[in-house]
């Protein structure tokens, strides 16, 4: 991996750099920053618009991000209690970034899909005779 700035991360802030690279580029933490991009969410909405994410997961991912600062948790006084997250100004540049990802692989999905299938073939075993 090479770093965009003229210098490299220092050992120890290589360590810390792997470690939010961990976090902000983890499947689910890209789905939620995603989805509150459109705006302040509430738990159960954030757990109804990403597929397959379980609330724990959700939960664990959520407090993940608000730990370094990607987004806020705000409790209202309500019954039942009511939780809205919302992306911070940290969170939004992050949003950005992960929106150029994603423009990125929709440009270039069609040369992905073409080098998977190349690969495939040559790697694949073609299939046996009695298998046909």
């Amino acid at each position: 991996m090479t770093a965009t700035s003229s210098e490299a991360p220092a050992a120890g802030d290589a360590c810390q750099v792997r470690a939010v690279l961990d976090r902000v580029g983890d499947k689910w933490a890209i789905y939620a920053v995603d989805r509150l991009g459109q705006g302040p969410l509430r738990f159960s909405e954030l757990l109804r618009g990403i597929n397959g994410i379980t609330a724990r997961m959700l939960t664990v991912t959520l407090r993940g991000l608000e730990r370094d600062g990607i987004l806020t948790r705000t409790v209202h006084a309500a019954v039942p209690p009511r939780v809205d997250y919302e992306l911070t100004a940290l969170g939004e540049t992050l949003r950005e970034t992960i929106g150029q990802l994603v423009a990125w692989a929709g440009v270039h999905i069609g040369e992905i899909e073409a080098s998977q299938a190349a690969y495939d073939a040559r790697s694949c075993p073609p299939a046996c005779p009695d298998d046909a």
